[in-house]
């Protein structure tokens, strides 16, 4: 009879691997919180040295020069904090709900329940928005106006340009791509070509061929390119005309919003019942009567809602409408055709990673090519698609500061401005570096959500 084997001795923490493992990232953590304390010793002492002030008390201090381009503030105040709380609160509602729900049966929501969280997450907001909406301010920097109201609207600026440029590059990237991928010759040799000739030119050059090359060669204001007053197109920039609220406007806007949401719960349902039965419910006709019969009862019960404002020539410049400064319109073509070029490269790459096998089981259901790429290619291709273009988008958000070199107004040439005005290097530095880490890892954060829901699972 073999001897029992003696139990083995319980190995100390401090010993064990674990142990050593939180032992070496505990004393790297210390060495680093002790070189930034250390750097941010140092730089007092030299900012003292040299008679140089520091804090961020110069914020306060009146800006007194001029932006180009401004961007209305909503201040953080009255109906603003309100409508805040109230989408918080109706997102938390909605969240308990599904979380209940999921935990009771482990089936998705039906129809009715998603109708109540959509009520609390987007019906709340509104009604608390239209309740308070006379409390809403909102603020516009002026030569008078403090520091960091400057740095708020270039913020706003970089802000307008990222998420034009984000969802301007993923639509032209999606028609590149499929354009790649055509069996036109003619078509896919000028979508290769325009890949490859966006993909090896760098950013701030193309920003330079917008603006000197293009838009500075358009003619002067009394020689504008005016398309029926719809389109003027000079030196100055791009007139369109702009959408003037009314009193039925608030009504209007909130039937667009319940209308896409009825959409949406048809969608879910449709989904529901292809899945569960293998019956499709077609939802074409009803979405589209829904989308054009809640707006226009709206407009019947609230009056017009919009009227239209066109620019008119009225001195040395257009008044009235809405104008994109050249500097504007030229930061946002040359990221949009520059990311969108990588985004082309990222679809296809996606696209041609699902299986052929996919595409043809999708011909033998007499599927045509519309409903196999919408149905059957795309869904399975986003789960290649989602995690590069995350890089793209965090890259326009980057890129837009070379915006500089082109004279926009946005947050690192804003606060170049203040840099050489108070001497606040250090301060303003570390402004940057926040607020881009912040915008970066809020990107970061909602497509990693969005990869999350498109990701495969693993069996």
């Amino acid at each position: 009879m073999s001897e029992r084997l003696a139990p083995q001795e319980k190995v100390p923490f401090w010993r064990s691997p674990q142990g050593r493992a939180w032992t070496f990232q505990l004393c790297m953590l210390g060495g680093f919180l002790w070189l930034a304390v250390s750097v941010y010793h140092n730089t007092l002492v030299n900012l003292e040295t040299r008679g140089i002030s520091s804090g961020f008390g110069f914020l306060a201090n009146e800006a007194g020069f001029r932006i180009g381009e401004v961007t209305g503030i909503p201040l953080p105040q009255g109906g603003l904090l309100w409508f805040l709380l109230s989408l918080v609160a109706g997102l938390a509602i909605s969240q308990l709900i599904s979380r209940h729900l999921k935990s009771k049966s482990g089936r998705p929501m039906n129809s009715k329940w998603l109708s109540v969280c959509l009520l609390f997450s987007i019906g709340l907001p509104m009604l608390t928005l239209y309740v308070f909406r006379d409390s809403v301010e909102i603020a516009h920097y002026t030569e008078s106006s403090s520091y960091l109201m400057a740095l708020l609207t270039g913020l706003g600026n970089t802000l307008k340009v990222t998420v034009i440029g984000c969802v301007a590059s993923t639509v032209l990237g999606l028609l590149v791509a499929l354009g790649r991928l055509s069996p036109n010759w003619l078509l896919s040799n000028i979508c290769r070509w325009f890949v490859e000739l966006n993909r090896n030119l760098p950013v701030l050059l193309q920003l330079f061929f917008w603006y000197f090359i293009v838009l500075q060669q358009l003619p002067n204001v009394r020689k504008s390119i005016d398309i029926g007053g719809w389109l003027i197109i000079n030196k100055r920039g791009l007139y369109l005309p702009s959408l003037v609220p009314q009193q039925g406007a608030w009504i209007f806007c909130a039937a667009i919003v319940i209308a896409l949401a009825t959409i949406w719960v048809l969608r879910r349902r449709a989904k529901r019942i292809l899945d569960e039965t293998g019956v499709p419910v077609k939802i074409l006709f009803p979405a589209f009567g829904v989308l054009i019969a809640l707006p226009a009862l709206a407009w019947f019960a609230g009056g017009q809602p919009f009227t239209l404002d066109f620019p008119v020539l009225k001195g040395f410049n257009f008044k009235g409408g809405t104008g994109l400064t050249p500097e504007f319109t030229a930061l946002v073509l040359g990221l949009t055709v520059y990311v969108s070029a990588f985004n082309a490269e990222i679809i296809r790459s996606g696209i041609e990673a699902v299986s052929k096998g996919q595409r043809e089981a999708a011909r033998a259901l007499a599927m045509n090519e519309r409903q196999v790429m919408r149905i059957v290619i795309l869904p399975q291709a986003m789960r290649v698609i989602v995690p590069p273009m995350t890089s793209e988008y965090l890259a326009i958000a980057k890129n837009s500061s070379l915006a500089v070199a082109i004279g926009y107004p946005e947050f690192v040439s804003v606060g170049g401005t203040i840099l050489n005005q108070s001497g606040q290097a250090v301060e303003i530095v570390g402004i940057w570096m926040g607020v881009y880490l912040c915008i970066s890892l809020l990107i970061s954060f909602g497509m990693n959500i969005y990869n999350s829901k498109v990701a495969l699972v693993e069996r």
